[in-house]
């Protein structure tokens, strides 16, 4: 599996610090919110609710170079929007990944 990085962040940051820190800022206080969200609303089984924490966590996915998990998650979504829960595994795999990396920026 593919490895978080900050090569986007650091595109999109263009060499201004304060961009960079406010964009790390971002993923690292939403994204654990909505990785709550999403385990709740794995356990109360609602699909519609998961694909669209699905929806917005795939732009973090994306900005921390998740190439792969971005497809992963995109799969994951169009199942769920079908009551499937198939590729529920591999997502959570790569919310592991961004969950252990984001503790190291």
């Amino acid at each position: 599996m593919e490895s978080p990085n900050l090569k986007y962040i650091n595109q999109l940051a263009a060499g201004d610090a304060a961009v960079k820190e406010e964009l790390i800022h971002i993923i690292k206080t939403e994204f654990p919110e909505e990785k709550k969200e999403y385990c709740k609303s794995i356990e109360s089984g609602d699909f519609s609710r998961i694909a669209e924490i699905i929806h917005r966590v795939k732009h973090k996915i994306s900005i921390l170079g998740l190439i792969e998990g971005y497809e992963i998650a995109n799969v994951f979504e169009y199942n769920l929007r079908n009551s499937d829960l198939k590729g529920k595994a591999a997502f959570e795999k790569v919310l592991m990944a961004i969950t252990a990396y984001i503790k190291t920026i």
